[in-house]
């Protein structure tokens, strides 16, 4: 796979991601008052994750280094991180749903 497929996969892969933590948090913004605060936490961290993917997205579409492999163990790393709040706020929410 040449540089920019990968740019564009990746570009693509994180887009999917920045809509998952969109449903995850308008999922969390219907949750009655007393259950917001239980993952005030989880919010915070998603905010910060959507504008971590901005900046990579953003770096991917202008710049798509010729040289990935330094980002690609920050960006595999990032990624697991972003699955496991998905999945703790998913989580949390399926339980204050239950």
């Amino acid at each position: 796979m040449d540089v920019e497929s990968y740019c564009e996969n990746l570009t693509i892969e994180l887009t999917g991601w920045k809509a998952k933590i969109y449903d995850i948090m308008r999922k969390m913004d219907k949750l009655p008052s007393g259950d917001k605060g239980k993952i005030l936490g989880h919010v915070n961290d998603l905010h910060v994750l959507v504008e971590e993917i901005d900046d990579r997205i953003e770096r991917l579409r202008d710049q798509c280094p010729s040289d990935w492999s330094p980002d690609k163990i920050e960006l595999e790393t990032k990624l697991d991180r972003i699955s496991n709040i998905c999945q703790d706020c998913s989580n949390d929410i399926s339980t204050s749903y239950g």
